[in-house]
C-alpha cells in the first residue's frame, strides 16, 4: 500500500473512533415518549411518580399508575392536572423531610 493510501486508511479509522465519543441522542433516554395525556381519571389513579431531570433524560416525567392492572401512562407535565399532581407529590416529600 502507497503512502497515500495508508493515510486515507489512518483518517477513516481516527474519524470513526471520534464519531463514535459522540452522543447520538441530545435527549437521552426518557421513559415517557412523545407529550403524554393532558388527563386521566382521578378515580383510575392508583400511584403518580415524578421523574425529575437527570443525566439520562432532561425533563421531567409524571408517570401514572392505573387500578386494576391497567398499566402505567404518561402525563403531559404541563397539563394543569399533572401540575396539580407535582405540587402534591412535592408536598408530600416536604412534609417527610
Amino acid at each position: 500500500m502507497n503512502m497515500k493510501g495508508l493515510v486515507i486508511v489512518l483518517a477513516m479509522i481516527l474519524s470513526a473512533t471520534v464519531v463514535q465519543g459522540f452522543p447520538m441522542f441530545k435527549r437521552g433516554r426518557c421513559l415517557c415518549i412523545g407529550p403524554g395525556l393532558r388527563a386521566v381519571k382521578v378515580a383510575d389513579i392508583a400511584k403518580a411518580s415524578i421523574i425529575y431531570p437527570s443525566n439520562s433524560c432532561d425533563k421531567i416525567e409524571v408517570i401514572i399508575t392505573l387500578k386494576a392492572h391497567k398499566g402505567q401512562r404518561c402525563l403531559n407535565p404541563r397539563s394543569k392536572q399533572a401540575g396539580l399532581i407535582i405540587k402534591q407529590v412535592e408536598r408530600k416529600n416536604s412534609l417527610k423531610h
